[in-house]
Formats: structure tokens, sequence, C-alpha cells
């Protein structure tokens, strides 16, 4: 028996973050998209009614992807405020991308204050405040906003050094930083 097809929306949604993340949002055309997922144009429209919608649901995803990947490492580690860089250490090898955050790189790439994915990046960043000042707070810390800000700057300035290679392990780097911000 044949195996079924994966559905047209998964497929663009594939296709996007493939193209998206590796050629930019804006040099990324929706026919692109269509072709490489192997559907038609008005399927696309269907799903996502136009490229900003799309945009947003490829964000979208990234981040549910990222949330999971990342609870999945703070239920392993013994140290939950700093397995967001073993999340992150497995992510980056995992993706084999380097780009950098998807959801920062579409920032820059949308001059429309207005577009909906600027909302799921806003989101996404809002909740790794969140989730870090949440994992602070369960710590004991008595200023865990404090803690969570100054991780989630860690976590971003990690980024840009993998993306700029100028520190030998930037993981190593970002763990001491961080294990000395939170007295560990």
């Amino acid at each position: 028996m044949a195996k079924p097809a994966t559905p047209a929306r998964e497929r663009l949604l594939a296709a996007a973050d493939e193209l998206f993340y590796a050629q930019g949002i804006n040099a990324t055309g929706i026919d692109a998209i269509v072709e490489r997922a192997g559907a038609a144009l008005a399927t696309c429209y269907k799903h996502f009614g136009g490229k900003d919608e799309l945009v947003a649901a490829y964000l979208a995803q990234r981040d549910e992807q990222w949330r999971a990947d990342w609870e999945a490492a703070i239920a392993e580690s013994d140290d939950p405020l700093l397995a967001l860089f073993d999340a992150l250490e497995r992510w980056w090898a995992a993706t084999g991308h380097r780009r950098g955050c998807a959801h920062v790189d579409a920032t820059v790439e949308l001059t429309d204050p207005d577009h909906p994915a600027l909302a799921v990046v806003a989101e996404h960043k809002r909740h790794l405040l969140d989730r870090l000042t949440e994992l602070a707070a369960a710590e004991g810390s008595s200023a865990p906003g404090e803690i969570a800000a100054d991780l989630l700057l860690i976590y971003e300035g990690t980024l840009s050094a993998l993306l700029l290679n100028i520190t030998p392990d930037p993981f190593v780097q970002a763990r001491r930083l961080a294990a000395a911000r939170t007295s560990r």
C-alpha cells in the first residue's frame, strides 16, 4: 500500500522554512516556495492567504519547534537556567544553518511595522524572557526578571558570536557567563 502523501500545508511550511531561512524572506518569492513544495499557488493562498501570512506561519512553526526543544533540554538538565544554551547548541548542530535566529533575521527584513510576522517575532522573544523569568523564580532568585534579561542578552550575543565566528567556542563562553550571572 502506498504511503500517504504529506499534506500540502506541511509541504508549503517545510519549503518556506528551507527557502526563507537559506535565502531570506525578501529574496524568496511565493512561486519558489510553491514549486519546492510541489503544490499549486491556489493551495498556498487557500492555506495562508498570501506571503505575509506564510511568513508568520513559518516563524510560528519555528517558535513551536524551538519551545519543544528547549523544554526537552530543561527536562534533561540539572540546571534549568543553563539548559537554554544546551538547547541552542543542539539546535545549531542539528539545523546545519548558519544564518542566526530566523526571528531576528525576519525583523531585519520586514520593514512594514504592521507585518503579521512581527507579532510572532515579538511573542517568540517575550516567551524566551518569560520562561527564563519563571525558571529563575523557581530557582529562588531574588531578582528573576533581571537574571532572565541578562541571560537573554547572553543568548542573543551567543547567536551573533556564532554567526561572526569571533569566539572559539561561544557555547562554553555563554555557559560560563550565564553560570557566573546566576552564581553557579
